[in-house]
C-alpha cells in the first residue's frame, strides 16, 4: 500500500456495485448507487487530542465497514480506486 493516511483517516476499497438487480435487469451508471460498504486497506495514527495524546482508531486494517454515502476523496493508485474518509464517516464495521 502506498498510501498512508495521516490523523484519524482511513483507506477503503469500496466492495463493487451490483450489475443486476435480483430479477435480471442490468443496471446502467447512472442509476448505481455509490458503494456505502468497503474494506479498510490503512488507518491514520488517530486524532490529536487537545491534551496532546492520541485517540486510538477504533477501526483496523481488514475490517469490513459502512461508512457514509458521499463522504470522503476518491483516490487511483496503481490502477486501483480507493476512498480516503474520515474516522468519523465510518458508521459500522460489519463483524464476521
Amino acid at each position: 500500500m502506498k498510501l498512508k493516511p495521516l490523523g484519524d483517516r482511513i483507506v477503503v476499497k469500496a466492495a463493487p456495485n451490483e450489475e443486476k438487480t435480483k430479477g435480471g435487469l442490468v443496471l446502467p451508471d447512472t442509476v448505481k448507487e455509490k458503494p456505502v460498504e468497503g474494506i479498510v486497506v490503512a488507518v491514520g495514527a488517530g486524532k490529536v487530542l487537545d491534551n496532546g495524546s492520541r485517540q486510538p482508531m477504533e477501526v483496523k486494517v481488514d475490517d469490513k465497514v459502512i461508512y457514509s454515502k458521499y463522504s470522503g476523496t476518491e483516490v487511483k493508485v496503481d490502477d486501483e480506486t480507493y476512498l480516503i474518509i474520515g474516522e468519523r464517516d465510518v458508521l459500522a464495521v460489519v463483524e464476521k
